[in-house]
């Protein structure tokens, strides 16, 4: 029988903690919302026309886990992040919680400046 090693102990440490749901930072609530779909919202914010919904066939430039918002029309390239949150094209160093959020930090930054149609090559 192989040797207890450190990395062993440790591994089924973790194993058994996480079946014992007490590892921090992993609650069933919190790797439930990770893996929920944000709903679609429609409103004016500001002036301008923000939208989001799931997004139809989540092709090559959909990175936003098949989800696309729109600022008046214009789709804004939105992205998922692992631990969660939503960054855009227009504030990629700005995380937010929900694309929504994203939408709004969009609309701020580009501070009534059209919104051009990013190219998905």
């Amino acid at each position: 029988m192989p040797e207890l090693s450190r990395r062993r102990a440790l591994t089924a440490a973790a194993v058994l903690a996480t079946a014992a749901g007490t590892l921090p930072g992993t609650t069933p609530a919190v790797a439930a919302a990770h893996h929920d779909s944000p709903g679609t919202f429609d409103e004016v914010y500001k002036g301008r026309r923000i939208q989001g919904r799931p997004a139809e066939g989540a092709g090559h430039h959909h990175h936003g886990a098949g989800y696309a918002v729109f600022v008046d029309g214009v789709e804004l390239h939105v992205m998922r992040n692992a631990d969660g949150t939503w960054i855009s094209v227009v504030s990629h160093y700005d995380p937010v919680a929900t694309p929504r959020a994203a939408a709004r930090a969009a609309v701020d930054e580009l501070q009534g400046a059209p919104l051009l149609p990013f190219p998905a090559n």
